[in-house]
């Protein structure tokens, strides 16, 4: 289970992989950075990119996916299927497409009410936009908050 840094560091060894950071969506805080930023503050990076998370985790039109995925969980665990807790916010990652790069953010699911998001900016030419969200959802699942 990978903390904050060695979550980073894994991150970082995708292909076309020019930032990352661990932010909370709530404050806008950079937990963590490493690489470099689109616009050379990682700070403000974490603000900004903040802002499309609290947008996009709290839209009502996505209220229903996430009342769907409460029934479809609990559903799996009466059927002796492995009990999973609905997520906590309606929407798994968002992709942000840019002329030269994709900047992905991926909502980090925890035991208590989360507001953390893994955001990874990718060169377009580089980078493998498919590979790249698998494994961000893969270290997303991992990451231990302390």
């Amino acid at each position: 289970m990978p903390g904050i840094d060695e979550c980073l560091l894994e991150v970082m060894r995708l292909p076309g992989a020019r930032g990352a950071s661990v932010v909370d969506w709530t404050s806008g805080l950079a937990l963590g950075t490493i690489g470099e930023s689109p616009n050379g503050d990682h700070e403000a990076t974490a603000a900004e990119t903040a802002e499309v998370a609290r947008m996009t985790a709290e839209q009502p039109a996505f209220t229903h996916l996430a009342a769907e995925a409460a029934a479809e969980a609990a559903a799996k665990a009466e059927d002796g299927g492995r009990s999973a807790d609905p997520p906590s916010t309606p929407v798994e990652d968002v992709i942000v497409t840019t002329h030269d790069g994709y900047h992905m953010l991926r909502f980090v699911e925890t035991a208590f009410d989360s507001s953390v998001f893994l955001h990874l900016w990718l060169d377009r030419s580089e980078g493998n936009l498919a590979l790249a969200r698998m494994r961000l959802g893969e270290l997303a699942e991992r990451l231990v908050l302390a």
